[in-house]
């Protein structure tokens, strides 16, 4: 469908106490490309992402955007040729009951269009998701009215689940999640994001993009296609920092706890506060910080303040 590293040429400077080394070389990349989701044929928004899960990522994206809860949201998907491109250069990625698919003609398919018909009734929402992403990050929302938008539009409340995590299992999360990093491990120019139990600390899934919030929409896209939302008792672990985006997506998503290796923003924190999410950040070696609802982390009662 789509690859997702490429190979390119560099040149490799080695300085070593006062000595130097200057050598062609071949480097390998994460490939970057377009993906334009659309609805029935009307485009509704253009990520930037890296190939490969883009059933779950526009999954994803819709269950953050308050779209859709379930499979059965999805009537059809479909890879078209491209811009300008219609059914019939089209690639059935989806089809859950009766829905017209295209077949492949001659226009070749970029696979970076992906077009996706919603079971009845809820196509009337995509004109006014279209019109206002009020609950992304980089639109320059107003904090207040952006927590009370997400507390609203929710289906699941993550402040009454009961999850609870060691602190200790917390610290392996990273490794665990670089461990999965194939992609990363070639090219080290990648965000991740896995899904883990809560309880155990086992492994549930894990994706990568070039994208943090796009490896998330995967993650999320995952659960939707396995009909395992809400995702109660579990933790999300994300590279990178915690933003307001991400605090969102696991709060649409039934998540109760987040943690990340790095800092979360102010508005992520007041949003998982609000929300009654926990969220954790400096995930590095045995310490971390807890930014809110720090009782779902348990840690020995000597230790304790």
């Amino acid at each position: 469908m789509g690859r997702l590293t490429t190979r390119t040429p560099v040149t490799r400077i080695s300085l070593n106490d006062g000595d130097f080394a200057v050598r062609r070389r071949a480097d390998t990349l994460v490939v970057e490309e377009p993906l334009e989701i659309r609805i029935l044929g009307e485009a509704l928004t253009v990520t930037m992402r890296t190939p490969g899960h883009d059933l779950e990522l526009a999954a994803g994206f819709l269950v953050s955007e308050g779209v859709i809860a379930t499979s059965g949201d999805l009537r059809s998907a479909i890879h078209c040729g491209g811009p300008g491109t219609g059914p019939a250069a089209a690639t059935p990625l989806l089809t859950i009951g009766p829905a017209a698919v295209g077949t492949p003609a001659s226009t070749e398919n970029t696979y970076n269009v992906l077009d996706i018909a919603l079971a009845p009734g809820l196509e009337p929402l995509v004109t006014d998701i279209a019109r206002n992403f009020y609950t992304t990050s980089s639109c320059g929302v107003c904090g207040t009215s952006s927590i009370e938008a997400i507390e609203k539009q929710s289906r699941y409340d993550v402040a009454t689940d009961a999850a609870a995590v060691d602190a200790a299992v917390i610290t392996t999360l990273p490794d665990a999640l670089r461990a999965g990093q194939a992609v990363f491990e070639k090219t080290g120019g990648l965000h991740a994001a896995a899904l883990f139990d809560a309880g155990s600390g086992e492994l549930l899934v894990l994706r990568e993009d070039v994208g943090r919030h796009n490896a998330v929409d995967k993650v999320i896209g995952w659960a939707v296609l396995e009909d395992r939302l809400p995702l109660t008792g579990t933790v999300l672990q994300v590279s990178g920092r915690a933003s307001f985006e991400l605090v969102q997506k696991a709060v649409m998503a039934g998540i109760p706890i987040l943690s990340a290796v790095s800092a979360p923003s102010s508005l992520a924190v007041e949003l998982a506060a609000a929300s009654g999410l926990t969220l954790v950040g400096f995930v590095r070696g045995s310490s971390m910080n807890v930014y809110s609802h720090p009782e779902r982390v348990r840690v020995p009662a000597a230790a304790e303040l």
